[in-house]
């Protein structure tokens, strides 16, 4: 029985060193967190989310911070540093969007300047192209809203005691220098001609085969437009003839200068009282005609002044006033403001005020002289580097009638090189 007894103590002991062995070895083979749930790692501290509404985005150290909107970068060109004109006939290429600030960059803060930055190549939109998925402020205005300034020609502020006002002293003159394309103008350079009346679609499928002419200007709308019933100026007719090839240069007949000298526009003429407000008004129903007709923003829309008394030194700043409130108007709305007159009083008269510092000016200048060899460069009232490049156009004859195909039409005749209207 002893012995017994002592065989199972043994076998005891045997199994209990056998259990405690097998626990040990099993301990150092497999680690501590075999078979535990691991969450995975936190997003908000591994990757910090994306804005909402964005993709990915840089690292938080060159994000662009959200309290500072971007401010274009376009900039006038210096006179080595232009671009070389667009190919006769030809626009510069569509599409081009506002420059932002590279995505590498923290936002610049807003400034009535722009930044000193020049675009990458001719005709592209200045400023390098923002990488997928890179964030912008979120109060910086989008393609498709806020105001297109141009930087060579700022405006007046919405104040009636802005430079240029009776009284006021401007500020330090602007030669309006700068390559349009650079804040998203499409450009034409070549021949054009304008019509009281649009012509009928036929007609301009022929002109367009057999006439020296790429561009046509049109009158939109406006109290003094000679032509106010236009048969074939809609929509479905500025799709059509920009299908053809044809760019358009939209104008816009206002009122008049208080001292206008054509007698049959003198019924028209402008409020000596608040000049600058009604400039502001028809300004922006320019621009309503011009979206009305399918013309987007960053089209230019010229304003047709007919001569006046530029002596007549109340009457020249009441008109600076009124024209300065329709440029502000113009491109509060994302469009180009661009201004038609004679030479030798409206073109004669804003020179003489951007001399003098004035605020609120155009930033293509559409002057009539007739008679003379067609140029945009020789016209002796503007200063020879004023309004350059690209901005531009000289009207050299007018009340001529040409045929081109078998089809006659009356109109005058324009060497462009300037911004015309953004179509589709």
């Amino acid at each position: 029985m002893s012995v017994l007894a002592a065989a199972v103590v043994t076998l005891f002991t045997a199994f209990t060193a056998f259990t405690a062995f097998t626990a040990s070895t099993a301990a150092t083979a497999v680690p501590a967190t075999a078979g535990a749930a691991v969450p995975p790692p936190d997003p908000a501290t591994s990757h910090p989310p994306a804005p909402s509404g964005e993709g990915g985005g840089p690292p938080p150290s060159t994000r662009p911070t959200a309290a500072t909107p971007s401010e274009p970068s376009a900039s006038p060109r210096t006179p080595d540093t232009a671009g070389s004109p667009a190919s006769p006939g030809a626009s510069a290429p569509s599409g081009a969007s506002e420059p932002s600030a590279p995505a590498s960059s923290p936002a610049e803060p807003s400034s009535p300047e722009p930044s000193s930055g020049e675009p990458s190549s001719p005709g592209a939109s200045g400023g390098a192209p923002r990488s997928p998925g890179s964030p912008e402020a979120p109060d910086a205005p989008s393609e498709d809203r806020g105001p297109l300034p141009d930087p060579a020609a700022p405006d007046a502020p919405d104040d009636p005691a802005a430079p240029g006002a009776p009284g006021v002293p401007g500020g330090e003159a602007s030669l309006v220098r700068g390559d349009p394309r650079d804040f998203g103008a499409e450009i034409f350079d070549g021949r054009a001609f304008d019509t009281c009346q649009a012509p009928p679609a036929e007609t301009m499928r022929t002109w367009k085969r057999d006439s020296p002419f790429g561009a046509v200007g049109v009158y939109i709308g406006g109290r003094g437009r000679a032509c106010p019933q236009q048969r074939n100026l809609t929509p479905e007719w500025v799709d059509a003839v920009h299908r053809m090839g044809w760019k358009l240069l939209p104008l816009y007949v206002s009122s008049q200068s208080p001292c206008v000298s054509a007698p049959h526009k003198r019924k028209m003429r402008m409020s000596t009282e608040e000049p600058y407000e009604q400039g502001r008004r028809e300004g922006m129903d320019a621009v309503r005609q011009a979206q009305r007709l399918g013309m987007a923003r960053r089209s230019a829309v010229y304003l047709d002044m007919e001569g006046y008394d530029r002596h007549n030194t109340e009457c020249a700043e009441t008109t600076l006033r009124f024209v300065q409130g329709w440029n502000n108007a113009v491109r509060s709305q994302g469009y180009l403001a661009g201004y038609y007159s004679s030479a030798d009083s409206g073109i004669a008269h804003l020179e003489t005020a951007r001399a003098a510092g004035a605020r609120g000016l155009p930033s293509v200048m559409w002057f009539a002289r007739w008679r003379v060899p067609q140029s945009v460069t020789a016209e002796r009232r503007l200063h020879a580097r004023a309004w350059q490049p690209h901005r531009r156009i000289h009207q050299h004859s007018g009340n001529v009638q040409r045929t081109y195909g078998g089809r006659t039409l009356h109109i005058d005749e324009n060497l462009v090189d300037a911004p015309v209207a953004v179509v589709g």
